[in-house]
């Protein structure tokens, strides 16, 4: 036993570290060949994520297999910390998703969503202004409204009964209590008479295929619409990380303590 779970927490590294390098290439080739907003933004974490599991397998390979215990204890400490973050990380998802729903409109194949509905926590620290302006940048580059309008071109019927995504809804057209006549899937005519309703959306919307609704609320509703459903799925897929970093921190554990084993056995005289 005390061979077999010092070369498989090597094992273990070996792979994590391969990751951390595919991690950190991806990282690189971002900030020399990121042409948009979007793909740079990504740079900075992929860099992060990258450098720190490679030192974090570093330490847990080294001292699995050169019998290093300072190193492995590190290793160990660092593991105990992610497992408590991934813990606290998936309670929290499941608290701040707890609210917010799609709005049923009558006669239509999609849904509507309101930036109120949602939680504060996560209107405050996702979708604030100061994010936002990134966010849109990123969301612009996914040609999501493009698409739309490509696949439904001006014929209304079809694009009523289109059941839309979360951020096609919010970002691409006006709200359907604004009135606006349609003429294709992101060209809406105002009334001659005004917005159904003097809503801050309705006013914003705009028939330039660069600005559309991109900065309406029901856009950033949109989004975290989108959002409370990943992390609900995330919040499942944790629950299985969470059972395979106990498998891998019990195995680190018996590296650990075969280590100390092994040095007392030294100082002693054993073979």
């Amino acid at each position: 036993m005390a061979r077999f779970s010092n070369v498989l927490i090597a094992i273990l590294n070996v792979l994590t570290m391969l990751i951390a390098v595919a991690s950190l290439a991806s990282g690189i080739y971002f900030n020399f060949n990121g042409g948009t907003h979007c793909q740079k933004f990504l740079q900075m974490p992929l860099l992060v994520v990258g450098a720190f599991l490679f030192v974090v397998s570093l330490c847990g390979l080294v001292g699995s297999t050169c019998k290093v215990s300072f190193l492995l204890w590190i290793y160990l400490f660092v593991m105990f910390l992610m497992i408590l973050g991934l813990l606290c990380f998936t309670i929290l998802a499941l608290v701040v998703t707890n609210k917010g729903v799609g709005q049923v409109i009558s006669n239509r194949g999609y849904k509507e969503y309101r930036l109120g509905d949602y939680s504060n926590w996560l209107q405050n620290h996702l979708v604030n202004d100061k994010n936002w302006g990134r966010i849109k940048s990123c969301l612009m580059d996914t040609d999501i409204c493009s698409r739309l309008g490509k696949e439904i071109n001006d014929d209304a019927a079809a694009f009523y009964q289109k059941n839309l995504s979360p951020i096609q809804s919010g970002c691409c057209k006006p709200p359907t209590y604004c009135g606006f006549e349609f003429k294709n899937a992101t060209f809406w005519v105002v009334p001659k008479t005004g917005p159904a309703v003097a809503d801050t959306d309705c006013k914003t919307w705009s028939n330039d295929q660069k600005q559309l609704c991109f900065d309406c609320k029901s856009c950033r509703a949109g989004l975290l619409a989108n959002i409370k459903s990943q992390w609900r799925t995330l919040a499942i897929c944790n629950g299985c990380i969470f059972v395979v970093l106990i498998f891998i921190y019990s195995v680190g554990c018996c590296a650990f303590r075969n280590n100390r084993r092994d040095k007392y056995k030294y100082q002693r005289g054993f073979p």
